[in-house]
């Protein structure tokens, strides 16, 4: 199934607003920040040199999937449309380079 930010972001809208919400911008913005520790620690059980097992292929996924969910979640209760402000990366005249 093919999802748009924008599909994706109402999705978690409808599932989680009112929770997400009545958390508030801090308290969410700890858990993102939780998922983002467990990304680090999962790119590195699969780092280079390292033969990852396959539940550990499986959590890598599933961690990368957790951290946008939750930076939708703070775009939601901070009123972001993710899909326009991608449109940062999408719109050629607007990026020009890459950092390095």
């Amino acid at each position: 199934m093919s999802l748009t930010f924008a599909a994706f972001q109402e999705l978690i809208k409808r599932r989680y607003h009112a929770t997400d919400a009545a958390r508030g911008t801090p308290g969410t913005f700890m858990w993102f920040i939780e998922e983002l520790g467990e990304l680090a620690t999962a790119l590195q059980d699969n780092a280079p040199g390292r033969t990852p097992t396959p539940e550990q292929r499986a959590n890598l996924s599933e961690e990368f999937a957790d951290v946008i969910a939750w930076l939708t979640t703070l775009a939601n209760i901070n009123g972001v449309d993710l899909e326009a402000a991608l449109t940062k990366y999408t719109d050629e005249d607007r990026v020009k380079g890459v950092k390095a």
